[in-house]
C-alpha cells in the first residue's frame, strides 16, 4: 500500500481509524529548523473533531515525536536534526462496533467494496480504516512543521471554504496575505465573507437533521513562490499538488486558476497580460493560477479542490449482502461529519505546504537563501 508522497521530502502516512494509532514519517526534512509546538496545537486544532457541524467523536490529536527531533531553546520549541521525523497520534476514542454492519453490506459511495474486492475481505474497515479522514491528522501534524519553515522563508499558505452545496464565499483577491490567512484561520468557520458563512452553516445543519451530507469546494493559495519552480509535464507543480491532493479523502477535483470556466471563454479574455510591477514583471490577472507549463509564474498559486459529501448517511440506502450476493437496504450509524470539506481546510493548507517544501528542496531553491 503505497501511501506515500513526495521526492526529496517524502511523507508516508499509516494507521487506521480505529487501530491504536495514526501517524505519518517525514524522510527529508531539513536539519536545524526549530517549531513551535503551541502553534502545531493550534494548527491541529483547525481539524479536530467534535467542534460544531463535526463528527461527534472526541479526540485531543496530541502528536508524540519519536524521532527526527531534539529539544530547542524553549520549552515548548523542537527542532528538526536531519533525520526522518515519526510522529504518531493515539486513538483514544474508537467506537469499533459502530461499523460492524459495514462488513457485509458496504457503504454506498465509500471503498467499503473496493477494498473488500482487492483484499479479499481482510482489510481492517472500522471506521473506513486506512481510507478515513483519521489519517488527515498526522498529515496536519507534518504539514503543521512545514508551514513554519515556509514561513521563516515569507512563504505563506492559506485556504478557505469556498463553496458549500453551492453557496459560494467570496474567492481570494489577485494577491492575498499572510493577514488575510491569519484571519480565516481564526475564525470558527473558515470564510472571507460571514454572511455566506453563515448560509453555509445552515445548509450543513439542514443535511444533517435530515440525516444526510454535503459537499464543499476549498480554495488554497500559495503566496512567496518566486518565478521558475517546477518541471513541465509529468513533474510539473500542477501535478505535484495533484497526486497529493488527490490522497486526501472525499476529493473528487482539483483545478487551477480559472479551472474549467477557462474552458468557457477566450483566449482574449483567459489570458493573463504580463506587465511591469515595482520594476519586476508581473501578471495583470491569475487565470493560471500562478503555474505556466507546470513552472510558477511568480504569481500566486491558486486552486481549488472539490470534496465529495460524506458517503457514511443515516438515510436508507440500497447497498448488497457480500456474503449472500443478495440486495439489501442500509440505514448506516456511527460519528460522521456531515461536510468533510470544513474540516478539510487545515487538511489541504498542510498538504499544500508540504508539496511546496519538497518543490524547493527538489529545486536547490531552499538552500541558496540567505534564511
Amino acid at each position: 500500500m503505497a501511501s506515500e508522497f513526495g521526492y526529496s521530502l517524502k511523507i508516508t502516512v499509516y494507521g487506521q481509524s480505529h487501530g491504536e494509532a495514526v501517524g505519518a514519517v517525514a524522510d527529508g526534512l531539513p536539519a536545524g529548523e526549530p517549531f513551535s509546538l503551541e502553534r502545531l496545537a493550534k494548527f491541529m486544532a483547525r481539524r479536530r473533531p467534535g467542534a460544531p457541524l463535526t463528527t461527534g467523536r472526541r479526540e485531543p490529536d496530541a502528536p508524540e515525536f519519536v524521532s527526527g527531533v531534539l529539544p530547542g531553546e524553549r520549552e515548548t520549541e523542537l527542532v528538526t536534526c536531519g533525520s526522518p521525523l515519526c510522529a504518531i497520534i493515539r486513538n483514544t476514542d474508537a467506537r469499533p462496533s459502530d461499523y460492524s454492519a459495514f462488513a457485509d453490506t458496504p457503504r454506498p459511495g465509500h471503498a467499503d467494496y473496493t477494498a473488500y474486492v482487492k483484499w479479499g475481505g481482510k482489510a481492517d474497515m472500522r471506521g473506513g480504516g486506512h481510507f478515513s479522514g483519521r489519517l488527515t491528522a498526522p498529515i496536519c501534524a507534518i504539514g503543521g512543521i512545514a508551514l513554519q519553515i515556509l514561513e521563516r522563508r515569507d512563504i505563506y499558505v492559506g485556504a478557505h471554504l469556498e463553496a458549500v452545496g453551492g453557496i459560494s464565499d467570496a474567492r481570494f483577491p489577485l494577491l492575498p496575505t499572510k493577514q488575510l490567512f491569519d484571519e480565516i484561520a481564526g475564525k470558527a468557520f473558515p470564510v472571507i465573507d460571514d454572511a455566506c458563512g453563515k448560509a453555509m452553516q445552515k445548509a450543513i445543519a439542514e443535511a444533517a437533521a435530515e440525516l444526510d451530507s454535503i459537499g464543499g469546494i476549498v480554495e488554497c493559495a500559495i503566496v512567496g513562490l518566486p518565478a521558475g519552480l517546477g518541471s513541465p509535464m509529468f513533474d510539473g507543480v500542477e501535478s505535484m499538488l495533484s497526486r497529493a491532493l488527490f490522497g486526501i479523502p472525499a476529493v473528487k477535483g482539483v483545478e487551477f486558476g480559472n479551472g474549467f470556466a477557462g474552458s468557457a471563454s477566450r483566449g482574449s479574455q483567459n489570458n493573463d497580460p504580463f506587465v511591469i510591477a515595482g520594476g519586476k514583471i508581473s501578471a495583470e490577472t491569475n487565470n493560471s493560477g500562478g503555474i505556466l507549463g507546470g513552472i510558477t509564474t511568480g504569481m500566486p498559486v491558486v486552486f481549488r479542490v472539490a470534496f465529495k459529501p460524506t458517503p457514511t448517511i443515516g438515510k436508507p440506502q440500497r447497498t448488497v449482502y457480500l456474503s449472500r450476493n443478495e440486495p439489501a437496504i442500509l440505514e448506516a450509524r456511527g460519528r460522521h461529519d456531515p461536510c468533510v470539506a470544513l474540516r478539510a481546510v487545515p487538511v489541504v493548507e498542510a498538504v499544500a505546504a508540504l508539496v511546496t517544501l519538497d518543490l524547493l528542496l527538489s529545486s536547490g531553491y531552499f538552500y541558496n537563501t540567505n534564511c
